[in-house]
């Protein structure tokens, strides 16, 4: 079966990992590389409009591969985003609604302390089916601020791990710079502190390197054994604390931004030069790059699309995707950009176990959809299923600004609301992707029955703190 040839249509499942098998030789397995950049916003990338800053290495991915413009994450906010993207499932089902913090704030919230192993996971399939599988980056699904007993990373699936101060295991913490005459401070929130594995003091704009390095070493040692892989490389760049090198220092906090995300696309571009120059890697290995939320309050871009970080605005959950492959995407696709067909991180779950030629002899239900026949270039159709989202339970919005509890998307449509279904906006966004004219009055029809799905949909789902703490915020 040649690479095209791949499985198409909804497929709605999971595997109990020691079930998984091969279908054919390693040899002619497919590579896999995850790309998730942390708070970079829909626009951010150059090849998505950004004019103050050229990411070459990240575009010319683009050139060579596809774009998907209407690209969704499943929270816009970290930890549950990378839930969702490791498991196919709504992060909210493992009770993951917000970014990981200390113990007491996550009781605070109704949140839970980590990722239980027992949820699927991606990498921990394709383990059990002969895949070397490495994750190198932030992890924040456990082992944070004082959280010391939590999961290794290698307990979900994964041979080897390097991570930042979100997850224990060998870490790289970041020595912040601002060439001031100051000697560099450390920031670890406490990470240097937990145990469990090697700590590397580096440079912050550095970081990013570091895992990338870490990362090619595991691929040559894959290819060395004879073994296909996958690789999460998830570095904790653009995210904050801002410190690019010294010769990208700004004075404001976009320039520093700025700085950093430059700085990124360079240090992303050695591992990308690496698998496009060696044969054996540019024609058997898949890279996804994303992001894991909309951008940071005055760092970052989701212009023109309204909203950001932390909120259910289109700017907070929809993130630029580009997919690359060149023995996957047929030559007169490449390059071309898909503006029409929406679906969403859970769906790389069902969709990349797909490729891979995954053997599914035991089935449970994931939340994402096969989607791969788009992600290739090879149809072009939405998912089928609608999209939900829950506001983190801490993030309600300012007294300026009371963002909607709960969201959804289903076609073209788009319904936000409070926990209890009041307050309905109600966007049109094939022809509002602004989310500007607010058409409940006109469509009430619709938002009714779309209400009724979206409640029933948030009551299926465990509960947190939510509704309590926006009550005793009044």
């Amino acid at each position: 079966m040649g690479k095209l040839q791949v499985l198409v249509g909804l497929v709605a499942i999971a595997i109990l990992s020691s079930l998984c098998r091969p279908v054919f030789s390693q040899t002619e397995r497919t590579n896999f590389i995850l790309v998730f950049i942390d708070d970079m916003g829909w626009s951010d990338l150059s090849c998505f409009g950004n004019k103050l800053v050229e990411t070459e290495n990240i575009d010319r991915l683009a050139r060579e591969g596809l774009r998907f413009t209407q690209f969704y994450v499943n929270a816009p906010i970290c930890s549950p985003s990378r839930t969702a993207i490791t498991t196919g499932q709504y992060p909210y089902r493992w009770r993951i609604s917000s970014y990981l913090n200390d113990r007491q704030d996550n009781l605070r919230r109704g949140v839970a302390n980590w990722l239980e192993p027992s949820a699927p996971s991606l990498a921990r399939m394709l383990q059990a089916s002969g895949y070397a599988t490495g994750h190198f980056g932030k992890w924040h699904m456990g082992g944070q601020r004082d959280i010391s007993e939590a999961p290794l990373i290698e307990e979900y699936g994964f041979d080897a791990s390097l991570t930042n101060f979100e997850g224990l295991g060998p870490r790289l913490l970041p020595l912040c710079n601002a060439y001031d005459g100051k000697p560099p401070k450390p920031h670890a929130l406490g990470s240097d502190k937990l145990g469990h594995g090697e700590i590397t003091w580096m440079d912050r704009s550095l970081i990013t390197q570091g895992f990338v390095d870490r990362a090619i070493e595991f691929i040559e040692a894959a290819q060395s054994d004879g073994q296909p892989f996958y690789i999460n490389l998830w570095p904790d760049d653009v995210h904050s604390p801002f410190f690019p090198p010294e010769s990208r220092r700004g004075n404001t906090k976009q320039e520093l931004y700025l700085g950093v995300l430059k700085t990124m696309d360079e240090q992303l571009g050695k591992l990308f030069n690496f698998v496009r120059q060696r044969e054996s890697l540019r024609e058997n290995t898949l890279i996804v790059l994303c992001s894991d939320n909309g951008p940071e309050v005055g760092a970052g871009s989701a212009l023109p699309l309204r909203g950001h970080k932390t909120n259910l605005y289109e700017g907070g959950v929809r993130s630029p995707l580009i997919v690359w492959g060149p023995a996957f995407i047929e030559e007169q696709k490449r390059g071309t950009t898909n503006d029409e067909n929406y679906f969403c991180a859970m769906d790389l779950v069902p969709s990349l176990i797909s490729i891979a030629e995954l053997r599914m002899e035991t089935v449970r239900t994931f939340d994402g959809e096969d989607m791969s026949a788009t992600l290739l270039g090879l149809q072009r159709r939405s998912r089928t299923e609608p999209l939900y989202w829950r506001r983190p339970p801490d993030r309600p919005g300012s007294q300026a600004e009371d963002y909607p509890d709960l969201a959804m998307r289903d076609g073209k449509w788009k319904l936000l609301t409070e926990y209890d279904g009041s307050d309905a906006q109600f966007y049109n966004l094939h022809d509002d992707p602004s989310e500007q004219h607010n058409l409940a009055e006109q469509q009430s029809r619709i938002v009714q029955q779309m209400r009724a799905m979206l409640l029933t949909w948030h009551q299926s789902m465990p509960s947190d703190r939510g509704p309590d703490m926006e009550l005793e915020g009044k």
